[in-house]
């Protein structure tokens, strides 16, 4: 085992991270997508230190294929889009590159410090930016030329214990990130990792602060779980740490009145899994049904036969305008949620031809 040192003020050498070397971590090359490793090459041939950070070093260390590769460098956004044509610089505030390899992107990010805090968006070094990281299992720096885990924080140790631990005290941590909640929810139910204790209490004392964040960053998370093929144990999470109320409002104040509804939504929700997990390209639409059927279900007698075709679209629009309310803060497009609502509505026995006028408001006569 090898070991990063640094100097104090009086220039006194003072560990800083354990280096794990190849025999150490386990981790191979054939795991690493071969355009990232052309990336951080590239990167080092003209000078600059670069990373694969983050999930992926957490993925790669269990011996699993991460989804997603995000590279960390001490070259500015400007420099690195210099380095790469097929590269744009993203974000108004917080600068990042993606860079494009066909129909992958790979998220280059410069190292930051914490000057402003974790969420500032000053350039610093790498012993900074690892304090900006939400948790340990996370704060992981992986160098694919020497083959090195650069671990500042026991990540490793605590990935092998199975156990999410923040980098950021506790109070401050969701005070200046409040998604980190969401994200240690996920990591507890996706990477079978336990949360402390003082962890889900100081989780349950802030669910308050998801209040504020914005409907688009919210539907971004709510996405990500209903993608992810583990929304039954992260909802079922959520719902124990009082998160859920602030992602779909409407279906936990049915939960908590009705354990009926709860236990059937929650079926449906593992319902989802499955078939994400057979096919995870399936449509937005598809995966609707599973939570919104249950409303449905409330909303009247489906019964009862539908007299005429002004009265089935009416019937229609004041579905479509409940359920898009049940959803929120989702917003997903018009398209996908008519198909969820329609697939639902068949599901019942209620077969509703959608009018092309349904949505379309009613000109008004002109005054003679």
């Amino acid at each position: 085992m090898l070991y990063r040192y640094s100097s104090d003020n009086k220039g006194k050498p003072i560990k800083k991270a354990v280096i794990y070397t190849k025999s150490e971590h386990n981790i191979s090359l054939n795991n690493i997508d071969t355009d990232c490793l052309k990336v951080i090459s590239h990167l080092r041939d003209y000078g600059f230190d670069s990373y694969i950070v983050g999930g992926a070093v957490r993925d790669l260390i269990v011996g699993k294929t991460p989804k997603d590769f995000d590279i960390v460098t001490d070259a500015t956004p400007s420099k690195i889009k210099k380095l790469f044509r097929n590269s744009r610089i993203i974000g108004k505030r917080f600068r990042l590159v993606h860079v494009f390899f066909g129909d992958k992107i790979f998220e280059v990010s410069t190292f930051r410090s914490n000057v402003e805090g974790s969420v500032g968006n000053s350039f610093g070094t790498i012993d900074e930016d690892v304090l900006r990281r939400d948790f340990t299992l996370n704060a992981l720096y992986y160098d694919p030329i020497k083959e090195q885990v650069i671990d500042y924080v026991g990540g490793v140790e605590d990935i092998r214990k199975k156990i999410i631990k923040p980098v950021i005290p506790l109070n401050r941590i969701f005070e200046e990130d409040p998604v980190r909640m969401l994200r240690a929810v996920k990591y507890s139910a996706t990477v079978n990792c336990k949360m402390s204790w003082n962890l889900k209490r100081k989780i349950r004392k802030s669910a308050y602060l998801l209040s504020p964040i914005s409907p688009s960053r919210l539907t971004e998370e709510i996405l990500k779980i209903m993608n992810s093929g583990h929304a039954y144990d992260i909802i079922s999470a959520c719902l124990e740490t009082d998160l859920y109320m602030y992602l779909q409002p409407s279906a936990s104040a049915m939960m908590y009145e009705n354990k009926e509804f709860e236990k059937s939504y929650m079926e449906h929700i593992k319902q989802m899994d499955e078939l994400v997990a057979q096919n995870r390209s399936i449509r937005l639409g598809k995966k609707l049904t599973f939570m919104i059927c249950d409303f449905v279900k409330t909303l009247t007698d489906w019964n009862k036969e539908i007299s005429s075709k002004s009265a089935a679209g009416e019937l229609y629009k004041k579905t479509w305008t409940q359920v898009r309310n049940f959803v929120l803060p989702i917003n997903p497009q018009r398209t996908e949620l008519e198909f969820a609502i329609r697939e639902t509505l068949k599901a019942l026995g209620v077969g509703i031809k959608i009018p092309k006028n349904a949505f379309t408001p009613k000109k008004s006569k002109k005054s003679e």
